[in-house]
């Protein structure tokens, strides 16, 4: 069987797992864990990056540093992971959900100002498929309306919009480390801070609600509880194993675009014949390769093709069942507007085989199985 994800590894991830064993430094925010945050900001010309346990509690830290309270509004995209809601629930918001853009998948910017209300405190732009919502539109219209902007770029590692690296343009952005992810740490993610404002309460909150980071700088002579927090840092040995992949991340990157452009011109008979459809990749938008998918005619299509390739040993799958239509999304917000494509195109969506390291064999196999379900 064709798998659809390996986890990504280099080949280093033991060697650095063994040195921080032999550190006797295995809890978080050691000399891996800085070592990661150091090179996510010089990398991205970020402001400040934390190292987080996943990217999910990247969005917790991201939607509580936005000061939200019981009863604002938070506007988001259905079409997403769970997790982007989650964080904004959590800290006590409603959320309003808006369709999405069909080439893309992300959020339309265009629905986003008729959404907002008084209660209005937060818009999220989470960036599927590494490729970039129209983040200029997305803050102008925060600007003029004072809204936070929180970029779920998840996904996103290595991608840019008009120059500028996915996460850093918003008012907070998180990335994951996940398993599934371009780079992994097993679990983790990060916060990206754009404001220099945030940097304290951040560090608070991460640990525990505590001054220990200060305590370590050595800007305190002793570290106590400050205010509220949790614990969100990594251990050093997920940090250690990241860091193996940050030091080849252009290598990884340029393996899976060159997969991905492979699919690509495969495929291109397919849409100039009008059978499927493919991601579009605006102007201005750099995109890591993240995934590859198709669109079918229709879910009874999809689910056939789905099958075939499993028959024939390529495990190909769909995404999202949208958010809003789910039992905590009636519980936890509504719908804005129509849900003109967010449905219709999420039962169409399909994800091909997308992975460090995916052979140009294997590659070649999925590539002749998709051309011959359509030639059917």
């Amino acid at each position: 069987m064709i798998p659809f994800n390996v986890p990504p590894c280099v080949g280093d991830e033991l060697e650095y797992v063994k040195q921080a064993i032999d550190a006797h430094k295995i809890c978080g925010d050691g000399a891996f864990t800085k070592m990661c945050n150091s090179w996510l900001e010089e990398r991205f010309h970020a402001q400040k990056v934390l190292l987080t346990t996943s990217g999910t509690t990247a969005l917790d830290m991201a939607m509580l540093l936005c000061g939200l309270q019981p009863g604002d509004e938070v506007i988001l995209p259905s079409f997403t992971f769970s997790s982007t809601a989650t964080a904004a629930v959590l800290a006590g918001a409603k959320l309003v959900f808006v369709d999405v853009r069909p080439d893309t998948m992300n959020i339309d910017e265009t629905k986003i100002e008729a959404a907002i209300t008084d209660k209005t405190k937060v818009i999220v732009a989470m960036h599927y498929a590494g490729v970039a919502c129209e983040m200029d539109t997305i803050m102008d219209i925060a600007r003029r309306h004072n809204l936070m902007v929180v970029e779920d770029a998840a996904q996103g590692v290595m991608s840019s919009y008009k120059g500028k690296a996915l996460g850093t343009i918003g008012d907070f952005g998180c990335y994951s480390f996940h398993e599934t992810k371009n780079y992994s740490m097993g679990e983790g993610g990060a916060l990206v801070i754009n404001n220099p404002d945030y940097n304290e309460r951040a560090e608070i909150m991460r640990e525990k609600g505590t001054n220990r980071a200060k305590f370590f700088r050595g800007q305190v002579d002793k570290y106590t509880w400050v205010d509220f927090g949790d614990s969100y840092l990594p251990s050093e040995l997920n940090a250690a194993y990241l860091w193996a992949q940050l030091l080849h991340a252009d290598e990884i990157n340029e393996n899976r675009l060159a997969s991905w452009h492979r699919y690509r011109e495969a495929f291109q008979p397919l849409v100039d014949a009008g059978k499927i459809e493919l991601q579009h990749i605006p102007e201005g938008c750099t995109h890591n390769a993240h995934m590859f998918y198709l669109k079918c005619k229709d879910l009874a299509e999809r689910t056939e093709f789905i099958r075939f390739l499993k028959e024939n040993d390529i495990l190909a799958v769909f995404h999202y069942i949208p958010l809003h239509s789910a039992p905590a999304g009636e519980k936890f917000g509504r719908f804005d507007g129509e849900d003109v494509y967010t449905t219709a195109e999420s039962e169409r969506l399909v994800r091909l085989p997308m992975y460090y390291g995916l052979t140009e064999a294997d590659q070649s196999k999925v590539i002749a199985k998709v051309l011959e379900f359509y030639e059917k």
